[in-house]
């Protein structure tokens, strides 16, 4: 992409930053150019938000109604899914999904809660709650 390529549309993603891209300049060397976003982006930064964001919400009903632990819950308020929290905390994807019943969660140890928390940069106690409502 030339340097007068880059796109430069204003995305509301960016919340008023710039992205740092990389174009050809008229040497044809690459040089580092500043973006303030492509509709395209932001447009699946959007989409990729409002679905995690629904995961989310039905975590929390789930959890709520006792068919989920609140991990779940905590993973998705997080803007995590099952791969980012299995290679955050070293644990394997079978053995978190098996943390989201709700009895098996009631029985982890406080070690396994301090590293789920540790990895979301919340405390335990806040772990093992569900907030009153799914968006806080």
């Amino acid at each position: 992409m030339d340097k007068g390529s880059v796109p430069q549309d204003d995305s509301p993603t960016y919340a008023g930053h710039h992205k740092l891209m990389y174009a050809v300049d008229e040497q044809g060397r690459y040089t580092g150019v500043q973006s303030s976003g492509w509709d395209v982006e932001a447009y699946a930064t959007l989409l990729a938000v409002t679905e995690i964001d629904r995961l989310r919400d039905d975590a929390w009903h789930r959890a709520r109604d006792g068919r989920t632990s609140p991990l779940e819950y905590h993973m998705y308020r997080k803007r995590m899914e099952l791969a980012t929290l299995a290679a955050t905390t070293g644990h394997w994807r079978w053995r978190i999904r098996r943390h989201f019943h709700p009895q098996r969660f009631r029985k982890l140890s406080d070690a396994v809660l301090q590293c789920y928390a540790d990895v979301m940069g919340m405390t335990v106690d806040e772990l093992r709650r569900l907030p009153q409502r799914p968006d806080v």
